[in-house]
């Protein structure tokens, strides 16, 4: 099933967007840059929000981010994510940023597979903006390279075409029988 397919199959819906004042995504040669998303839930980690909770947050931008990213490449197809930062508005004791960014994490890997794995930051703010509990954004790679096992076998594929004669070579075989 293709990364559009499983999001479409998880219910994510891809609406039009109005343009905004900022852009939410932008494409800069191969890559996708998203704007920070934010959810809608309102509160503080540590405060007046559980860990499952923020993991809700989390995968809510992600959701949102997957819709810009729609909107501006037009699939979800092709694509690999790179890279996701996660701020999370946590209270000076909380430590479990990491846990509430796994909501955006997993869902990126739920929809692209290996090709939703990313490197990572996930980091604690003392606020942010309107009150959000979490802001989330993504740098993700277009037309991404094959996964490594289909290069593979691309190689191989390769080998053996060049080991086998061409036809002028053929020609020249038969005529020394």
């Amino acid at each position: 099933m293709s990364p559009e397919q499983k999001a479409l199959a998880l219910g994510i819906t891809f609406p039009k967007k109005d343009k905004g004042y900022l852009n939410l995504c932008v494409r800069s040669g191969n890559q996708l840059l998203t704007s920070g998303h934010v959810s809608d839930m309102k509160g503080k980690l540590g405060a007046n929000l559980t860990t499952e909770q923020g993991y809700q947050a989390a995968k809510e931008c992600a959701i949102k981010i997957l819709q810009s990213v729609h909107e501006t490449h037009g699939t979800l197809d092709g694509l690999r994510v790179v890279r996701l930062l996660g701020c999370v508005n946590s209270t000076g004791d909380f430590i479990e940023q990491h846990l509430v960014i796994n909501g955006a994490s997993d869902l990126m890997v739920e929809v692209f597979g290996e090709r939703g794995r990313h490197a990572r930051s996930a980091v604690g703010m003392g606020s942010l903006p309107r009150g959000i509990p979490v802001e989330i954004e993504i740098v993700v790679e277009v037309n991404a390279a094959p996964a490594r096992a289909s290069r593979a076998a691309a190689v191989r594929k390769s080998a053996a075409k060049a080991e086998r004669p061409s036809p002028k070579q053929k020609s020249a075989k038969a005529k020394r029988r």
